[in-house]
C-alpha cells in the first residue's frame, strides 16, 4: 500500500515526540518494582494528547509515566498507603528518604540476609513507606508480592542495590518532576471522580493475569474500572489504559471482554521477557516467554 504524504508526516511527528520524551525522561527509577513502565514510559506518553487541563493517575505505582510527563497540575492515587507515604516524603521531606536509604544500604552491603530479613519483618509488622522503599530496591527483581494476609513475601534479590549517592540524585530529580502533583491514598473510583472535561487520565491497574499472584488479598474489579473509564469519556476526559496484551511471544492474546465503543485505538508495546515468569521459574533462562502490553486510548 502506498503511503500518503500525510501519513509520512504523522509518522515523523510521532517519532520526534518519542525522541523528545526519551531525552527528557528521568535518568533512573526511584523505585524498583515489577510492572514499572519506566523503560517505555516515553513511548506511552508520546501517544497522549498533551492539551489537557489536569492529569490524573488513579494507580500511580512507581510513577514512571507521571515523572516522564511531569505535569504542572496532577492528582495521583493508590490504595497502598506506604507507597503514598513515599511520594509524600519525596515532596515534603526528601532528606529523610535519602538518609534512611543510605543508612540501611550501607549496613546491607555487609550483611545482606540479616538486614533484608529485619526490614521485611519490620515492614510486615508495621507497613511504612521507608521500609517499602528499601524492600523494593533489594527484593528479587522488584517483584513486590503480597500474601492474602497482606504481608510482603518476596525473597531477597541477588542484585546489588543502587548506591546512596545515585539514589539521592534520583530523589532530587524526581521531586522536581512531581512538584505539581497531589498524592492521595484512596480507591481508583474516588480519584477518577475528580476528573472533569478536558482532563487526561492514565490507568495502570493490577493486570488480569497477575493480580492474585502479586497483590494477594487486594481486591480489584476490572469491570468497575471499565465503567468508570466510560463515564470519564462521556464527560469529556481522555483516558489511556495499560493492561494485559499478548503472552508467549505473541502466541496468546489475553481476552479482556471490553464492550465496544469505549476505546478508539489499541497499541501493543513489546516488553521483552516476563520478569514475573522468570521469578516463578527461579531465574532460569526462558524461551518463548516475551510479553506485549496493550495500550488502549479513548480518543
Amino acid at each position: 500500500m502506498e503511503l500518503r504524504i500525510d501519513d509520512i508526516f504523522k509518522t515523523m511527528r510521532a517519532e520526534m515526540k518519542q525522541a523528545s520524551f526519551f531525552d527528557s525522561r528521568p535518568k533512573g527509577q526511584l523505585l524498583k518494582w515489577i510492572g514499572s513502565k519506566y523503560k517505555y514510559a516515553y513511548i506511552i506518553v508520546s501517544y497522549f494528547d498533551l492539551k489537557y487541563n489536569k492529569y490524573i493517575e488513579p494507580f500511580v505505582g512507581t510513577g514512571a509515566i507521571l515523572a516522564t510527563l511531569s505535569p504542572k497540575i496532577a492528582i495521583a492515587g493508590d490504595t497502598l498507603k506506604p507507597l503514598i507515604e513515599i511520594w509524600k516524603l519525596l515532596q515534603d521531606d526528601p532528606q529523610r528518604l535519602i538518609d534512611y536509604y543510605a543508612n540501611v544500604i550501607n549496613k546491607y552491603s555487609f550483611d545482606r540476609e540479616k538486614i533484608y530479613t529485619e526490614i521485611l519483618k519490620k515492614y510486615n509488622s508495621l507497613p511504612n513507606g521507608l521500609d517499602l522503599l528499601i524492600l523494593s530496591r533489594t527484593c528479587y527483581g522488584g517483584v513486590v508480592r503480597f500474601t492474602k494476609e497482606g504481608k510482603m513475601s518476596t525473597p531477597i534479590g541477588p542484585h546489588k542495590p543502587i548506591p546512596p549517592k545515585t539514589f539521592a540524585d534520583r530523589v532530587i530529580d524526581w521531586r522536581e518532576r512531581v512538584k505539581g502533583t497531589t498524592f492521595v491514598n484512596q480507591p481508583f473510583i474516588k480519584t477518577m471522580a475528580l476528573a472533569r472535561d478536558g482532563d487526561l487520565i492514565y490507568c495502570d491497574p493490577p493486570y488480569i493475569e497477575s493480580q492474585s499472584i502479586l497483590y494477594g488479598s487486594q481486591y480489584f474489579e476490572f469491570k468497575k474500572l471499565i465503567e468508570e473509564i466510560k463515564r470519564c469519556k462521556e464527560i469529556g476526559a481522555k483516558v489511556a489504559l495499560s493492561i494485559d496484551g499478548k503472552k508467549k511471544s505473541g502466541k496468546r492474546v489475553v481476552n479482556l471482554n471490553i464492550p465496544t465503543g469505549i476505546f478508539e485505538r489499541e497499541i501493543y508495546l513489546d516488553c521483552g521477557s516476563s520478569m514475573l515468569k522468570r521469578f516463578q521459574v527461579n531465574g532460569k533462562t526462558m524461551v518463548g516467554e516475551d510479553v506485549s502490553e496493550r495500550l488502549l486510548l479513548t480518543w
